[in-house]
């Protein structure tokens, strides 16, 4: 990053990603310049952070956020999506972290990539909503997606003429209930499933690894950030999360990528790329302390909800806008005690099968689907629980 600071804004500060992404800033010291921070609901501890971090700009959900209200001096108060707009049209920035979650994320990342500034990516909904249009709009104008996620990270790190790749590979932990039977599955609470072996997340992306959801999307991203079609991409399930994904060359060389399980490490990869420094978890990687690496083949059976992402990646459109949205709402169901852990791919299911696939959408008829399938979803809901 030469010796002048990089300029970067976090949407999504007060979330899991967002925190570890300002702990990954406050390690590397005065090797970043913070312009904007933007936060949901969590107004206190976006308080604390614009305290601490002194951004020029935050933004926030809460209703009308005034400056004089506990925000500091010298701050730009922001608020909502117009405030998002503002924030990702700000060429002030080289950087700009996508961390939020869900489709609020998808708008605000087209306005940076239309005002040419590069993105780390930690927002699935961006592609799985909106692939085609937001990987066309970053080859116009020259922008850099970097992914967070740790399995396009893997790949990113991997891939050096991705020309001569043949096949991509994305790990799986395998979540909770890799090795519960499928009744287990479906008697499963809320707490059992939010019983990560490996990873510390929020509760929506915790309930889609336990059902292998989250993998699901991540084929979808792949497809997107990396232009293979879904034959060339693979899943395996990895339960110690060392190897966070690989790729087969065309000669049968596979290259993969090695780490603790740790999000500081891909998120500090993205927003440093392309250079490298000493971070929070850098230390001596000990393959004799790991002793054993085990893969083996999905069961698409205990976990039909990957098959479910391949179908609909490949039917293209709006189907996986559909799939995102109901599977969404069915997560926040079951989270609130309305149906059990297997009803979430049923119900994604049917909406799947009763959606009408709009080819080539519109940024704005893909909101619409959106909002209709939720809508759609919620009345199910209501009839069954």
């Amino acid at each position: 990053m030469e010796n002048k600071k990089r300029k970067i804004s976090i949407i999504g500060s007060t979330g899991s990603i967002g925190r570890q992404a300002l702990e990954v800033i406050e390690k590397l010291g005065d090797k970043f310049e913070i312009i904007a921070l933007a936060g949901g609901n969590n107004v206190e501890l976006l308080k604390k952070q614009a305290e601490k971090f002194k951004p020029e700009y935050i933004c926030s959900n809460a209703p009308s956020p005034r400056a004089g209200e506990g925000w500091g001096e010298g701050l730009t108060i922001l608020h909502g999506s117009e405030g998002l707009e503002q924030i990702c049209s700000n060429k002030e920035n080289d950087i700009i972290l996508v961390a939020c979650s869900g489709k609020i994320g998808l708008k605000p990342t087209l306005t940076a990539i239309k005002n040419g500034i590069d993105i780390a990516l930690a927002n699935k909904e961006t592609l799985v909503m909106a692939g085609d249009i937001v990987m066309k709009e970053a080859k116009k104008h020259g922008v850099k997606i970097i992914p967070v996620d740790s399995e396009h990270c893997a790949i990113h790190q991997c891939i050096k003429d991705i020309k001569q790749v043949d096949k991509l590979i994305i790990t799986a932990s395998g979540g909770p209930f890799l090795h519960k039977s499928i009744e287990d599955m479906k008697n499963a609470t809320v707490e059992q499933a939010l019983a990560h072996p490996r990873w510390n997340m929020g509760k929506k992306i915790t309930v889609d690894s336990a059902t292998l959801m989250n993998k699901g999307l991540e084929i979808i991203e792949a497809h997107h950030l990396f232009g293979f079609d879904y034959d060339k991409i693979d899943v395996v399930v990895h339960p110690q999360s060392i190897v966070h994904s690989a790729i087969e060359y065309v000669d049968g060389s596979v290259i993969a990528q090695l780490g603790l399980p740790s999000m500081h490490i891909p998120i500090q990869y993205a927003i440093t790329y392309p250079e490298r420094f000493e971070g929070i978890k850098s230390k001596s990687f000990s393959f004799s302390e790991i002793a054993r690496l085990d893969f083996e083949k999905p069961d698409f059976e205990k976990f039909p909800t990957v098959k479910l992402a391949y179908e609909m990646g490949r039917l293209g459109g709006t189907a996986t806008a559909c799939m995102n949205a109901a599977n969404e709402e069915a997560v926040f169901a079951f989270l609130n005690g309305k149906i059990k852990l297997f009803d979430i791919y049923e119900i994604t299911k049917k909406m799947c099968d009763e959606h009408e696939v709009i080819e080539n959408p519109t940024i704005d008829e893909i909101f619409a689907i959106d909002t209709k399938v939720r809508e759609k979803t919620k009345e199910y809901i209501s009839t069954i629980s």
